[in-house]
C-alpha cells in the first residue's frame, strides 16, 4: 500500500527515526506488495550535459542505445528549443522527464523585483515544459548566497507563489519540482520530508517534490525513510556518486542505492531517476557502467 499525500500528514518528523529500526515498515511487508514492487519499472533518465556526444541526435543515440528512457534539458532558452527537441525525439523511445532550472533570480528574495522576475521567468520555461510533455520545472527557492527572507517569512511567500506557479504548470499539463539541496548549497529546505511538507500546504496538483541522491547523502539519515515521507508527492529522483558527484559506481561502496529504491518501490514511484552528475572517467565507459550497476541495485531492492 503506497503512502499518498495525506497519510504524510504529521508523521515526516518521525518517520526517519522509526524507518531505522525498520518499525515504520512493517505495513509494507505483504506477499501482494512485494510482488508489485517487482514488476515496478526503473525510468533511467539523463541529463543533457551528462550524456556523452557532440550534438543532441549523437547524445540521444548514445542513451538510446542504454536504454535510457528519458532526457533532460537545461531550462534557460528551452522555449527557443522546444521545436528542436520535438523533432529529435521523434521516433524514438525517449521522452522528456524533468527541465532543470534555467530561470532568472529566486523566488523568496527580500527584493519584491527580484521575486517577480523569477515568477515571470519560470513561467516561461513552464510553458515551454509543458509543451515538451515533461514531468516538471525543477527549482530551489534560494541558494546560500542569495540574500533571502527570513525563515518563516520566507516559507509563507513560497507557498502562495507555488500555489500560483503549480496551478499555472497545471494548465500547461506539467509540474514544479520544488529540490531540497544539501547544506553546503542551501539554507532552506534540506530534506525531502521538509519539502513534502511545503508541497501538502501548497495543495496544488501541479506542485510537487523531487529527491537527489547526492544531496540525501548529506542531509537524510535514511533515503527510504525520505521516500516515503513524500510519497505521492514525489515526482522525480536525481542519481550521482556519494562522495565525489561523479558517475554511480565511481566512488566504489558508497554509491549504494538500494535501501532508497526499496522506498521508491514501496510507494509505487513511476516517474524518472535521472543522472545529475559528473565523470571521472570517460563517460562513453562510465555511464553504461553507471545504467548497469543501477538496474542491479533496483532489481535487489
Amino acid at each position: 500500500m503506497p503512502i499518498n499525500r495525506r497519510s504524510f500528514l504529521g508523521t515526516a518528523a518521525s518517520g526517519a527515526a522509526l524507518a531505522a529500526s525498520g518499525g515504520f515498515f512493517s505495513s509494507f511487508s505483504s506477499a501482494s506488495t512485494s510482488d508489485k514492487k517487482k514488476s515496478l519499472e526503473l525510468k533511467i533518465s539523463c541529463q543533457e550535459g551528462v550524456a556523452p556526444g557532440a550534438s543532441l541526435t549523437e547524445k540521444l543515440d548514445f542513451m538510446e542505445s542504454l536504454g535510457i528512457v528519458g532526457f533532460e534539458p537545461w531550462g534557460g532558452g528551452l522555449e527557443k528549443r522546444v521545436e528542436e527537441i520535438q523533432k529529435a525525439l521523434q521516433n524514438r523511445k525517449i521522452t522528456v522527464s524533468a527541465i532543470c532550472a534555467g530561470f532568472e533570480g529566486w523566488l523568496i528574495a527580500d527584493d519584491p523585483a527580484i521575486q517577480k522576475k523569477c515568477m515571470d521567468s519560470m513561467k516561461v520555461i513552464i510553458e515551454a515544459a509543458g509543451a515538451l510533455g515533461s514531468t516538471g520545472l525543477i527549482f530551489v527557492p534560494a541558494f546560500n548566497n542569495q540574500k533571502s527572507l527570513p525563515d518563516k517569512e520566507a516559507r509563507e511567500l513560497l507557498i502562495g507563489q507555488m500555489k500560483e506557479l503549480g496551478d499555472f504548470a497545471l494548465q500547461h499539463k506539467t509540474r514544479i519540482l520544488l529540490e531540497p539541496l544539501n547544506r553546503k548549497e542551501c539554507y532552506f529546505c534540506r530534506q525531502v520530508a521538509d519539502g513534502a511538507a511545503i508541497i501538502r500546504d501548497v495543495n496544488s496538483a501541479g506542485a510537487a517534490v523531487m529527491g537527489d541522491f547526492w544531496h540525501m547523502t548529506w542531509e537524510e539519515t535514511n533515503d527510504r525513510a525520505a521516500f516515503l515521507a513524500a510519497g505521492d508527492y514525489l515526482h522525480h529522483v536525481h542519481i550521482a556518486s556519494r562522495k565525489r558527484r561523479k558517475m554511480p559506481g565511481e566512488d566504489g561502496e558508497a554509491d549504494n542505492y538500494i535501501n532508497g529504491f526499496r522506498g521508491l518501490k514501496e510507494i509505487n514511484y513511476s516517474d524518472y531517476v535521472s543522472f545529475e552528475c559528473g565523470s571521472v572517467g570517460d563517460s562513453k565507459v562510465t555511464l553504461p557502467a553507471a545504467v548497469k550497476l543501477m538496474r542491479e541495485q533496483w532489481g535487489k531492492a
